[in-house]
């Protein structure tokens, strides 16, 4: 049997999995090479010949031909920021498992004495006590560490989780075998649809959550090639926490002939409370045919009461039903005044409202659809695209094209999807009240790893870095967080400081809030919210910097501090010097446009930013030294890459210029020992973890180097071993249940931009500002082009690239931009030079 006889999509496995284009294959060979690919062989016997019907052209979406059973690994991914759900493509019975940003067990709404792990004001004198012993402990050991700080440590208490909603549950009456089966989340629309074929009837089941109308809805119709389509069988929907662990059960009533009322509690007795309302909708036959109705199903005395909603059999040809929801949670009671406790107003009032907007009750569920779509590429497709020359596979479904990856070798289509689905998933989950967390806003379960929060010493910073460089208005919400939330103490009782000694969370968290000024020059925002934030964590991190007393070398450093996770417990921690040092130069850089008149601020920002260590060191194997004391190990493969943040994301390192920092090292030889440190570090799969985060990360960070074949080995390498068959980035991916973490998904566009375009920021405005064309294009890449990149001084690139080398490239100017110089750099050499002024092309 010749390869090319067979199935493009088998043609396709087999030529990636045994690397010949036209073997002859006996039926027995066949089926016993394709037995020791399990994987494969199931695809062999499932696979379908083409993408399903309305699955776009440009091949800009995830399809397959089964339906998910596992939620981490098959399921799919629908929100608008406010709301997320997970879809698995079920026929005539459907489980959508449902979130609400602000769902949260554990904290104020749980216990009342909760302070989230804070000292408390009665404690501030012997906790400087306390700081103070263990500074001069530090200062005066041989080595400069020592092995424990708990008594600065306190107890979080009930902290709790991010947790899922419960369930949507819907069925339709249809019996018989299923055919022609498919389903896809189509990224050009930002739809997840379901399509089969049942007891002769065409079935389309499409899903979508709206951020025009802050709701989510699922419309279930038939369709025929000609002709007036049947009408529906009996449908009904019904809501379940069983299926969501841990989950109390809620009260579920008729708000009317046509809206189920869910509301509960996160915690049996107490908690947060929340409420969904969900309305259905019909298209009937018949005119004025009242065609649905709400039941409430008796229960056992003393059990919460329940309801169904049901479509008679055969009185539309159309349904759909939209439900929004939220919780009691407010960011505007995070303050004194309100004791802390985050508790707003009931939900129900504004929910119904919102369910009741003409929006969301318009009379067409194709209105609807059409308001979500124009948003979505609004927000998502308009402003930006790439292509990496990849030629759509629509006769290969995702999973199969995802088992077949290869290392190195890669898949141009497929990594040109993962780009595309990171930017989906961080503008379904990042425009709504709160930031995207740890899962986005996706969540399966009551509790969840590492309780889906807020990381603060890598994860959320990278959740966003592709945000301004895309072209996504996503980061107000991060920004209105970083307001509330400090993250200045330390959290955990006992010896916790490995993971939870990090003031220095904040001022990485202020690289993001002075990148939006730098990109997007809004001057309003900027003395309202940005400025304001940098000052403030600047002000704590002029009081943090002390004297070298171990060195006696006259500069000021961090003590105690921890490179995140990891021990010693030291002094001069490279991390916190070298952002320290940026945030700095941020209250310089944006002091003149903040309209601030505090002189003697920002003339102590610049004494102790000329006085403080730098944090670039170089050790006595040629390392970026990670702590100011020498203590690096050539073994340490640990997943972060702390010590050169300044690398990438930061500049401290990337931009290095032994003049502005006033260190002896060039620029090369600071270089060199940040290649030095990346190189020993690993490649993300080491005795401590095996992410896709870190893999990210150090795929971002060779590419910074202008190493391609090591950017792009890392990247492939993430792709092999960290994402699942739906794309979802996991943290154990050999696990049945593996835990999805979404931070490499969203790290993912900014590390394959990184090697396509990069614009590092400077320590001055008075600096030029260097853009690199394709500084680490790998090989795998010879052609494409980018749309709409946005880079610092509020320009916009447009480049494009053949046979691996630039063939154009334009630079946009915004209307409201500051003057700047800047140099056009490629392969090593200048291209050219302009000075930025408004609306320059």
């Amino acid at each position: 049997m010749k390869l090319h006889m067979l199935p493009g999509s088998v043609q396709y496995i087999m030529r990636e999995f045994f690397g010949t284009p036209y073997l002859v294959f006996s039926v027995y060979e066949t089926i016993e090479m394709w037995a020791t690919r399990l994987l494969a062989l199931a695809q062999l016997v499932t696979i379908s010949i083409s993408a399903p019907p309305g699955f776009p052209s440009s091949g800009n979406g995830l399809w397959f031909n089964s339906s998910g059973t596992v939620w981490a690994k098959e399921w799919l991914p629908i929100g608008n920021g406010y709301l997320a759900a997970m879809v698995p493509g079920g026929t005539s019975y459907e489980v959508t498992q449902l979130n609400i940003e602000s769902l949260w067990s554990g904290g104020p709404s749980s216990d009342p004495t909760y302070n989230g792990g804070n000292k408390l004001p009665t404690e501030q004198f012997s906790t400087a006590q306390t700081m103070s012993d263990y500074r001069k402990q530090i200062f005066q050991s041989p080595t400069g560490d020592i092995s424990s700080i708990d008594d600065l440590g306190t107890d979080p208490g009930a902290y709790g989780s991010y947790a899922g909603a419960g369930y949507l549950q819907s069925g339709i009456n249809s019996t018989g075998t299923v055919s022609n089966y498919g389903r896809y989340l189509d990224l050009d629309q930002g739809i997840a649809r379901t399509l089969w074929t049942q007891s002769g009837i065409n079935y389309v089941r499409t899903s979508i959550c709206s951020h025009p109308t802050q709701a989510c809805t699922q419309h279930i119709t038939t369709t025929v090639a000609r002709g007036i389509p049947p009408a529906l069988p009996a449908l009904t929907y019904s809501f379940s926490s069983a299926l969501e662990s841990g989950l109390p059960s809620p009260n579920i009533t008729c708000l009317d002939s046509n809206t189920l009322r869910i509301r509960g509690t996160i915690e049996p007795s107490s908690g947060m409370v929340y409420e969904i309302l969900a309305r259905l909708q019909t298209i009937p036959v018949k005119t004025n045919t009242h065609t649905t109705q709400c039941i409430q199903i008796p229960v056992i005395s003393g059990t919460p009461p329940n309801a169904t909603l049901q479509v008679q059999a055969g009185t539309t040809r159309e349904a759909w039903i939209s439900w929004v929801g939220d919780t009691e949670y407010s960011m505007d009671a995070g303050n004194a005044a309100s004791g802390f406790s985050f508790r707003g107003p009931d939900p129900h009032n504004a929910l119904l409202s919102l369910i009741s907007s003409p929006s969301v009750g318009a009379p067409s569920f194709s209105s609807l659809l059409a308001e979500h779509v124009a948003d979505y590429k609004a927000a998502l497709t308009e402003k930006f695209s790439l292509s990496l020359g990849q030629t759509p596979r629509l006769d290969v479904p995702t999973d199969v094209i995802k088992a077949a990856y290869q290392i190195d070798q890669g898949d141009k289509y497929l990594e040109w999807l993962l780009f595309n689905y990171g930017r989906y998933m961080l503008v379904s989950s990042g425009r709504g009240v709160l930031p995207a967390n740890l899962q986005g806003k996706w969540a399966n379960g009551y509790g969840n790893a590492w309780s889906a929060d807020y990381h603060s010493n890598i994860n959320i910073q990278m959740n966003y870095w592709s945000a301004e460089m895309t072209n996504l208005d996503v980061t107000i919400p991060l920004f209105d967080y970083f307001e509330i939330f400090g993250h200045t103490g330390m959290k955990g009782p006992g010896d916790t400081a490995q993971w939870a000694n990090y003031p220095e969370s904040n001022a990485w968290m202020m690289i993001h809030v002075w990148d939006h000024f730098d990109y997007t020059n809004d001057v309003a925002w900027w003395k309202a919210q940005g400025y304001p934030l940098i000052k403030g964590v600047a002000s704590f991190h002029l009081d943090k910097l002390i004297p070298d007393l171990h060195f006696n070398d006259s500069t000021l450093v961090v003590s105690p501090c921890n490179s995140p996770e990891q021990t010693p417990i030291t002094f001069g921690c490279a991390h916190a010097q070298q952002l320290i040092w940026q945030l700095f130069n941020a209250v310089e850089k944006g002091f003149e446009a903040s309209g601030d008149t505090d002189t003697a601020f920002l003339a102590e920002v610049k004494d102790k930013r000329s006085r403080m260590d730098k944090g670039i060191h170089i050790g006595s194997w040629g390392q970026l030294q990670e702590w100011k004391f020498d203590q690096d190990s050539p073994t340490d493969t640990h997943r972060h890459l702390s010590h050169l943040i300044g690398l990438y994301p930061g500049y401290a390192v990337a931009e290095y210029d032994p003049s502005v920092q006033g260190l002896p090292a060039s620029k090369k030889q600071v270089i060199d020992a940040a290649t030095i440190s990346l190189i020993h570090r690993g490649n993300g799969t080491g005795p401590d973890a095996d992410s896709g985060w870190e893999k990210a990360w150090r795929a971002a960070a060779w590419a910074q180097l202008g190493n391609a074949s090591e950017f792009y080995h890392e990247l492939s390498y993430a792709i092999n071993r960290n994402f699942g068959p739906s794309l979802f980035s996991l943290y154990n991916p050999f696990d049945p249940d593996p835990i999805f973490q979404i931070d490499a998904n969203l790290a993912y566009p900014a590390a394959l931009l990184n090697a396509l375009i990069q614009a590092p920021d400077v320590a001055s405005i008075s600096i030029p500002l260097t853009v690199t064309l394709l500084p680490a294009l790998p090989k795998q890449w010879p052609s494409g082009s980018i749309r709409g990149a946005r880079v610092r001084g509020g320009l916009t690139v447009d480049l494009q690239w053949k046979n691996g080398k630039p063939v154009g490239a334009s630079f946009t100017s915004d209307s409201n931009v500051v003057a700047r110089n800047v140099v056009v750099v490629y392969g090593g050499k200048q291209l050219t030079s302009f000075t930025t002024s408004n609306g320059l092309t």
